[in-house]
C-alpha cells in the first residue's frame, strides 16, 4: 500500500496548533504535556530545516511515539472527573484528545518521509538499529583524475608576487 505524501510542515503545524488548542487556560493539563509535546515540535522544526538528515526526522518520529505514551498517562491522569466541565475544559481535552487520535497517523507519515530519505529500520536479532542506505556516497580516498604533477620534482616553481 503507497502511503500519500504528506509535508512534514503540515503535520509539524496541525500538531502545533492542537497543543496550543490543548494547553488553553492550563486549567487540567500539567506543565509537563506541554514541555514534552512542544520539544518533540521543536526536534520536527529541526527535521523541516534539515532536509537531508536521517538524524533530524527519525529523531522526531522517536518523539511522536514516546507523547503517544506520554499522553496516553496525561490524559488518563489528569482529565477532569467532574460532571460539570466548563466549555473551556471540553474544548482543551477535545484537542489533546484529538491531536492524541492523529499522532499515529503522522508517524506513518513521518516513518515514509524517513524512508525516503535513505532510512532503513532493520531488526538484528530482535534488537532493532537503524541503518542507512550509503550507496549514493563516494569514498574521498578514490581519486578520479590522476595528478596533474606525478612528481614533485617536474612541478614548475611557484610565481613571486
Amino acid at each position: 500500500m503507497e502511503v500519500p505524501a504528506v509535508n512534514l510542515k503540515a503535520i509539524v503545524l496541525v500538531h502545533w496548533l492542537l497543543t496550543v488548542w490543548g494547553c488553553m487556560g492550563q486549567l487540567w493539563l500539567p506543565s509537563s504535556y506541554e514541555w514534552a509535546n512542544f520539544t518533540v515540535l521543536a526536534v520536527g522544526v529541526w527535521a523541516i530545516a534539515r532536509r537531508d538528515s536521517i538524524d533530524a526526522i527519525i529523531m522526531f518520529l522517536i518523539g511522536l511515539l514516546l507523547t503517544i505514551l506520554t499522553d496516553i498517562i496525561h490524559l488518563s491522569i489528569y482529565y477532569p472527573r467532574s460532571n460539570s466541565l466548563t466549555d473551556l475544559q471540553r474544548f482543551t481535552a477535545g484537542m489533546a484528545i484529538f491531536s492524541l487520535l492523529l499522532k499515529p497517523l503522522s508517524c506513518l507519515f513521518v516513518y515514509q518521509m524517513y524512508r525516503e530519505r535513505g532510512g532503513e529500520y532493520v531488526f538484528n536479532l530482535g534488537f532493532p538499529t537503524v541503518s542507512r542506505d550509503r550507496s549514493s556516497y563516494q569514498s574521498i580516498d578514490q581519486q578520479d583524475a590522476p595528478c596533474p604533477y606525478p612528481d614533485l620534482d617536474s612541478k614548475p616553481a611557484p610565481h613571486p608576487y
